[in-house]
């Protein structure tokens, strides 16, 4: 999964105190639940573990944030329960069903776990979501799980129409402007958003010729700076920058080498992708840079909504959707403070 920035979303978090967590994109289907698959019965309290692999991100804390919010409506319990590596995971689904867990919503530190997963819920009469990252087989074809996860590739489309969008806006044209764009092409999930980025600017016409990729060692914004500075040394031709990447700490890197490079802040727009703390303290800053926006990624679907539709499931016998895909919000400095508030994160 794509990392996410702690600074930021910890600050949202001061009231929130939670035990451990995380996950990240995907796609599958209908969910063999195995054992008694009937509701449980209407006077029951039903108990929903939600596993994820980073209990120390703050994005996986805000799910369960969310999850526990679901639980206070319905009446329902959550269980909380960070499982970082993969061999700790079957373990820990043996104990939340001894402890009353009927159904589980996971984020495998593995996805190659899915089949061993969905025997292990199978034997022990769970009900099995999966949520943000999904579960395939040995094979890394999706398993017959019901998920509920980022559209990578969407996320990255809906960067490159705004990147499209902000320079007809400006009155750039395609021949003194080109798209840097940051990659990570080891990391499935980062490789479908920056191709979705380029997609969508060729789609309409943007010159493929003119989107110079910069491979980053590095996911944080010393390896993105490092990497877009390679690019901006070796095209000191170009008047206008599309800068993005997989993530928020990609295109501040690479605002930041552009800074280094003395373009002026009205020749760059640079979009991220999290609505992480480095994004919302640039928007803070007195004086606009490169930086353009970021898409807000919705952490409340993953939690509430997930939770919710594993309640009714075992309650009512509803199944959920086979799957759902959310996608995000574009968020730039004069909106971004009522973005946050209508997702229920503070500003």
């Amino acid at each position: 999964m794509i990392k996410v920035d702690r600074k930021y979303w910890g600050s949202l978090l001061g009231l929130v105190t939670l035990l451990a967590v995380g996950c990240g994109s995907g796609s599958s289907t209908d969910t063999a639940t195995g054992g008694d698959s009937k509701a449980v019965a209407s006077g029951d309290k039903p108990k929903i573990a939600f596993m994820v692999k980073q209990p120390e991100e703050p994005w996986f804390q805000l799910e369960w944030k969310f999850a526990k919010e679901a639980a206070d409506k319905d009446g329902f319990e959550i269980v909380t329960i960070g499982a970082p590596d993969g061999d700790q995971v079957l373990q820990k689904i043996e104990s939340a069903a001894a402890g009353g867990a009927k159904g589980l919503i996971i984020c495998s530190p593995d996805v190659k776990l899915g089949p061993a997963i969905l025997a292990r819920t199978d034997k022990l009469g769970m009900k099995l979501m999966s949520v943000d990252d999904q579960l395939v087989d040995e094979k890394g074809k999706p398993l017959d799980v019901h998920h509920l996860g980022i559209s990578a590739r969407k996320i990255g489309n809906t960067v490159g129409e705004a990147l499209d969008a902000e320079m007809k806006k400006r009155g750039w044209t395609t021949a003194d402007t080109a798209l840097l764009l940051v990659t990570r092409d080891e990391l499935d999930t980062a490789k479908e958003r920056t191709e979705g980025e380029a997609e969508s600017l060729t789609k309409v016409g943007f010159p493929a010729d003119k989107i110079y990729r910069a491979p980053e060692k590095t996911t944080d914004v010393p390896g993105s700076r490092d990497a877009a500075t390679v690019v901006l040394t070796q095209h000191p031709e170009v008047k206008h920058w599309h800068v993005t990447a997989m993530n928020d700490s990609g295109a501040l890197g690479a605002v930041r080498a552009t800074e280094a490079y003395n373009l002026k802040p009205e020749n760059v727009v640079a979009i991220g992708i999290n609505g992480d703390t480095g994004v919302i303290d640039e928007f803070k800053k007195p004086q606009p840079s490169g930086l353009f926006g970021s898409i807000l990624l919705q952490a409340r679907r993953h939690g509430y909504d997930t939770a919710e539709a594993m309640f009714h499931w075992l309650k009512d016998g509803k199944e959920p959707a086979k799957i759902t895909y959310t996608d995000g919000v574009l968020i730039t400095r004069e909106n971004f403070k009522k973005v946050l508030a209508d997702s229920g994160l503070p500003g």
